[in-house]
């Protein structure tokens, strides 16, 4: 399909420019020629109408965008008519949390918790609603000039009575590893704790500048949430109180029934800061322990043991062919 230009027609909106593209979809600014009010635009690429797992990442998109009205959800109008696929969703200004983060590095503590507020405001509305986001992440958080927040893309998230989509068969189309919670690594669908496992994980980046888990590529980051701790965040920013690294450390337990039961809770905590008891935790004396995968180290001794027969074996080539 050919793309659009400024003042192209598609069915009842006129285009203005293209604001964004990914590897899925093109965005462009457009105008609702019944009511002239500004739209965005999602169309997706001709390959991803191919291919069926990226089709249905869009098609769900728009299911739950239609139905979700919050202040803190992107809103995606009904289609009435399309000459092609495409979705027709609210025009925001503002920028991503990721952008953001980029060019701040960190947020000053008041900040953070306020967007972090309105994040959880908007997860106990879609959780309440049977619908669980799962890729809950900055690149999918808009912030307006007011610190106000809007949840955006919606295509691999979990809703009530529909088709599962687990974390093993998107793992391709999630993006960066870095909010994935522990369930959805080991391949489990995940629920609302995941949500506020990866807010948590937010939270920590807001106020410290950086992820909790790192590593040289997706699978070390997901190894290192899965085996050991992070740097507590007053060892990363004294000024950081012990009452919300606590409220850090309950976002992130690694098992989800030890977490904040609900983003109503996680909010609660982040409002009455000064009732939130602070836990001696182990996290907080073990967290320079690092751990590795059993089979890494069972390869490593492997591979050192072999380095002696190794040798042993090239220098009775050489002797032999000298």
């Amino acid at each position: 399909m050919t793309s659009l230009h400024p003042g192209d027609t598609l069915d009842n909106y006129r285009i203005q420019n293209l604001v964004a593209r990914s590897g899925m979809a093109s965005i462009y600014r457009g105008e609702d020629l019944d009511t002239g009010a500004p739209v965005a635009i999602k169309i997706p690429h001709e390959e991803m109408e191919c291919d069926p797992v990226l089709f249905d990442r869009f098609q769900r998109e728009q299911e739950i965008g239609v139905a979700m009205e919050h202040p803190g959800v992107m809103k995606v109008f009904p289609a009435e008519r399309h000459s092609r696929i495409y979705m027709v969703m609210e025009w925001v200004e503002g920028r991503l949390l990721r952008k953001i983060l980029g060019e701040t590095r960190k947020l000053p503590a008041e900040r953070a918790v306020q967007i972090a507020l309105r994040i959880a405001d908007a997860l106990e509305y879609i959780h309440t609603h049977g619908v669980v986001h799962r890729d809950l992440k900055p690149e999918n958080i808009m912030v307006d000039g007011d610190d106000r927040i809007k949840l955006i893309d919606f295509g691999i998230a979990g809703k009530e009575g529909s088709r599962r989509l687990t974390f093993a068969k998107l793992s391709q189309v999630m993006g960066t590893p870095d909010y994935i919670s522990p369930e959805q690594v080991k391949g489990k669908r995940g629920d609302g704790r995941s949500d506020i496992y990866a807010l948590g994980v937010m939270l920590y980046e807001m106020l410290t500048g950086k992820v909790p888990f790192q590593g040289p590529n997706p699978f070390a980051i997901m190894n290192d949430r899965l085996l050991n701790n992070p740097t507590p965040p007053r060892e990363v920013d004294p000024s950081i109180s012990p009452q919300l690294q606590e409220i850090i450390y309950r976002a992130l337990e690694r098992e989800p029934r030890n977490r904040y039961g609900s983003a109503k809770e996680f909010a609660w905590d982040l409002t009455h800061q000064d009732q939130v008891g602070v836990a001696e935790r182990p996290e907080l004396r073990e967290w320079k322990k690092r751990k590795s995968p059993l089979l890494r180290r069972i390869l490593f001794y492997v591979a050192m043991a072999l380095i002696p027969i190794v040798v042993f074996t090239l220098l009775i080539w050489v002797a032999k062919h000298s």
